[in-house]
């Protein structure tokens, strides 16, 4: 998990990247603070661009990066199959395609989960605790 926060508070960090500011906002507030109450606190980290995506996941603090497929000119489910292939234990990624029959195209970029836009707030929430549980899950050192 980040170490971002106040002392002893855990935040887990998410990326979220879309060419668009009213997905990132709509992403954002389907997030809160906290999308489950027995998880962590959220930082969210807003880019707008590919390039700001990899300096945000080379800098190795982003926890689940939610990556809109409808960006341009990179799409997310294209970034997502890069970082898949080229970052050794890739944070887990969610993809949001444009309808659900694009979810076949999100299992091609290797994406861990998928929702459809329009953005449904408690699909969201969801998804995303789930790969937040599953980062957790990953970084617990083994006894």
């Amino acid at each position: 998990m980040s170490a971002s926060g106040t002392a002893g508070e855990q935040r887990l960090t998410v990326l979220v990247y879309s060419d668009d500011r009213a997905t990132r906002e709509q992403v954002r507030f389907a997030l809160g603070t906290r999308p489950d109450p027995d998880l962590p606190a959220v930082e969210i980290v807003e880019v707008a661009t590919e390039p700001a995506v990899r300096t945000a996941l080379d800098s190795g603090t982003v926890d689940v990066a939610i990556l809109d497929g409808e960006a341009a000119p990179a799409g997310g489910m294209g970034i997502c199959r890069q970082l898949k292939d080229e970052i050794y234990q890739a944070p887990p990624v969610l993809v949001l395609v444009g309808r659900p029959q694009d979810g076949w195209l999100a299992t091609w970029s290797k994406a861990d989960a998928v929702v459809a836009h329009p953005i449904d707030p408690i699909a969201l929430a969801s998804a995303t605790a789930g790969l937040m549980r599953a980062r957790m899950a990953s970084r617990r050192p083994v006894a």
